[in-house]
């Protein structure tokens, strides 16, 4: 009966705890990355860790040499994981703020690809090399409830993905995330429609958090139910909602996110910010081909 249960065990691949072979799981060690079992999870910062590791080693197995603990994703554990959360947030509100104290701020700050359009050449917007736009569009919002769906959205989403993630990967998720869908709506929306708002690095993060969670092998319901939400109201013509930031960032976070979880630990950084690298590069590649169209 024990050979038939490894036999079963093994077909389906369900990891086990490395100290009770016994017992399924699909947590792992945030330092050394070997299974454990709910006896064996130590709380920790971020997620769990096993009592080796906690120890700083012992004989029933090696210790990561690493002098500080790190995350699922190779980052550095820090007091406060959700310190570049707050700090998103914080720029989004002062902008908002900014923005409602004197309404010419939102004309520079939006993301347009060219006005006028043609015939004329372009004075202003991306195509009139106004690229600063890109970044400026991602921090401003024009309405309360844009901002504040938004922020609970970084808040409730972002937090977790970057005590998950450490905080250098954490902000390349969202600044490529939120780059590649200005530059999806730069290539497909019409010239002067102008959009704003964290909405496409929001999306990203939901999407690398998606992967996280299957990497994680939680209960991938929730977010699932959350994603399928957004995209209802994202293509709901009366919320006039930029498709293309929402969808651009989504794949961009699902593609860096995948990277983030799923790098091998030996070239781990190569792999990570390599894939970041691939998507800035085909994200400009889309902004080039839209700005030859447009001059």
């Amino acid at each position: 009966m024990e050979q038939a249960a490894g036999s079963e065990r093994d077909t389906r691949s369900v990891p086990v705890c490395y100290r009770h072979p016994d017992r399924e799981t699909g947590v792992r060690c945030t330092r050394c990355e070997r299974p454990i079992c709910p006896e064996c999870m130590v709380s920790a910062s971020v997620g769990f860790q096993c009592p080796d590791c906690v120890r700083g080693g012992s004989a029933t197995g090696p210790a990561p040499q690493a002098s500080r603990p790190r995350t699922i994703a190779g980052g550095t554990v820090t007091a406060d994981p959700r310190l570049l959360t707050k700090i998103l947030i914080g720029i989004n509100l002062a902008v908002f703020l900014a923005i409602q104290a004197d309404r010419s701020l939102l004309d520079h700050v939006v993301l347009y690809g060219a006005w006028p359009p043609k015939p004329f050449p372009p004075a202003s917007g991306v195509a009139g090399g106004e690229w600063y736009r890109f970044v400026t569009s991602m921090f401003a919002h024009e309405q309360y409830w844009h901002i504040g769906f938004n922020m609970l959205s970084l808040w409730w989403v972002g937090g977790p993905l970057e005590a998950a993630l450490g905080r250098a990967r954490y902000l390349a998720v969202y600044f490529v995330s939120g780059l590649a869908g200005g530059a999806l709506t730069y290539l497909l929306a019409p010239p002067a429609t102008a959009s704003l708002g964290a909405s496409g690095a929001i999306f990203g993060l939901f999407g690398a958090t998606a992967v996280l969670m299957r990497r994680l092998n939680y209960d991938m319901r929730p977010v699932i139910a959350l994603l399928v939400i957004n995209l209802v109201f994202t293509f709901n013509p009366a919320m006039n909602i930029s498709w293309q930031a929402h969808i651009g960032g989504l794949v961009a976070g699902v593609v860096t996110g995948y990277a983030m979880v799923h790098a091998p630990r030996e070239r781990r950084s190569l792999v990570q910010y390599g894939t970041c690298a691939v998507v800035l590069a085909l994200a400009v590649a889309l902004v080039l081909v839209r700005t030859a169209q447009l001059t």
